[in-house]
């Protein structure tokens, strides 16, 4: 299933399903109207204790009676625990760097500040030379997970989305680290919504694309991972507790901007579309400020 938070004119603030075609949802009134499940106002407790499994019991009575165009989507998950990056997780991304890619997760964090709706404008600061895209294909953790094996790791995972890494390059490369090139506010666009993980059977065989002003920057397969999501999940658990709505993002393919023999990156009103295989499209605008 298909789990967004929306805001429109009529329902405000809530969450929805959405159709196996991503063009029309339910809202949460509509789904304990139609089903007689009484779903809990807070889209954690919908999605981590146990009420989404009960409405899919009862999915043939939801009527998805309005389209997804005609309400805002909002970021999928309101205020995760912690938001865990990998770096250089994509063997042609690494080589692309000149880099060799560790056995090993190399991580950073993004503050939960750094979220952005999927189809909001990234609101860039003007001392920003060098503002490059990275297309990542992100997990939600459904449970706590602490010591997981590779073999057990999947079923710590409720879902996946999109998750648009936007990197202040100049900022990274004077730092000599990642936090706070990629964790100015709106640089995280994500979702358009959660997938579970049913309906994604093989997370490691993923297309991923990116369009900037529609023409292809990056085109690849979550199947040239260098560490596979199950393997990510075990080795983090055995440093951290992952918890119900952590977000884990997995790593850019090759051909960001800086990769370039002569880098393009991106300018003041640029329009950046990345697109996951069963998992949608989210698009946005570049802003300068």
């Amino acid at each position: 299933m298909k789990i967004a938070r929306i805001n429109d004119s009529k329902f405000k603030e809530t969450y929805a399903l959405v159709s196996e075609d991503g063009k029309r949802l339910v809202t949460r009134h509509e789904i304990q109207e139609q089903t007689g499940i009484p779903v809990p106002p807070s889209i954690k407790d919908f999605m981590f204790k146990g009420w989404l499994a009960e409405v899919a019991g009862a999915k043939d009575k939801l009527h998805f009676s309005h389209k997804v165009d005609g309400a805002e989507l909002l970021v999928p998950i309101p205020n995760p625990p912690k938001i865990i990056c990998l770096a250089f997780n994509y063997y042609d991304h690494a080589r692309d760097a000149g880099l060799t890619p560790s056995d090993e997760p190399v991580i950073f964090m993004k503050p939960r500040t750094a979220l952005n709706k999927p189809f909001s404008d990234v609101i860039c600061p003007a001392f920003v030379t060098r503002l490059d895209y990275e297309a990542e294909l992100a997990v939600v953790i459904g449970k706590d997970t602490k010591h997981v094996s590779e073999e057990e790791a999947l079923d710590s995972v409720f879902g996946y989305m999109i998750l648009h890494d936007v990197s202040a390059r100049d900022i990274q490369f004077k730092d000599k680290q990642f936090t706070r090139g990629k964790g100015i506010d709106t640089f995280a666009p994500c979702g358009p919504w959660i997938t579970t993980k049913d309906e994604v059977p093989d997370p490691q065989n993923l297309h991923i694309t990116t369009k900037v002003n529609n023409e292809t920057r990056q085109d690849s397969s979550s199947s040239n991972m260098v560490l596979s999501i199950k393997r990510i999940i075990s080795a983090l658990s055995r440093t951290m507790t992952l918890e119900p709505g952590d977000i884990i993002s997995t790593g850019t393919p090759a051909g960001v901007a800086m990769s370039m023999k002569e880098p393009r990156y991106l300018k003041n009103g640029d329009i950046v579309e990345i697109s996951i295989e069963k998992l949608g499209t989210i698009k946005h605008k570049i802003v300068f400020k």
